[in-house]
């Protein structure tokens, strides 16, 4: 109460600069305040691109089935199929890079780096290809797998689709078919 007193007996130019003065210092203290609270991390670009990653290389893995399935209906015999593939790691990203190659008398050194894009905190290696992920195996299931010439034609045409061995594709009749 009495510093309300003493406020209200304040002739009005010293008031706002009270008033100035005391939200400048609330001010203040809201700043220091809010560097102790924890700050919302926002993802990294590496965390984007492996998010990215996992969703490409399911995509990837759709459309290969998909591809493979109307490929393979067309087949004489085959009938209706239902493809499922297995895919190893995810993308693989390869860096550019420079080099420098140097020969002497006797020696020869070489000196390799990744080339980099960007400024301040935000550079980045410069990606030169992505790799799709690698086909591991593929299950295939057909009307017509019951009879050896198809299955036959199925394994064989699998094959060189995926670029897989035999051995790594497993062809079955259908269900209920």
């Amino acid at each position: 109460m009495e510093v309300l007193k003493k406020i209200a007996a304040m002739p009005k130019e010293k008031k706002i600069t009270a008033a100035m003065v005391t939200f400048g210092i609330i001010g203040m203290l809201l700043i220091m305040i809010s560097s102790f609270l924890p700050e919302e991390k926002s993802r990294s670009s590496a965390d984007m691109r492996q998010a990215a990653d996992m969703s490409e290389a399911e995509s990837y893995q759709d459309a290969v089935q998909t591809r493979l399935e109307e490929f393979l209906g067309s087949i004489d015999g085959a009938g209706r199929v239902k493809v499922y593939i297995t895919v190893g790691s995810q993308q693989r990203y390869v860096y550019a890079t420079e080099g420098r190659r140097s020969i002497t008398d006797n020696k020869t050194e070489e000196e390799e780096k990744y080339v980099i894009v960007g400024s301040g905190s935000e550079k980045e290696a410069l990606v030169e290809t992505v790799e799709v992920p690698e086909i591991r195996g593929a299950v295939i299931a057909c009307t017509g797998g019951g009879s050896a010439a198809v299955r036959e034609q199925i394994y064989r045409a699998a094959s060189a689709a995926l670029g897989i061995p035999t051995g790594k594709i497993y062809v079955t009749s259908l269900k209920g078919e």
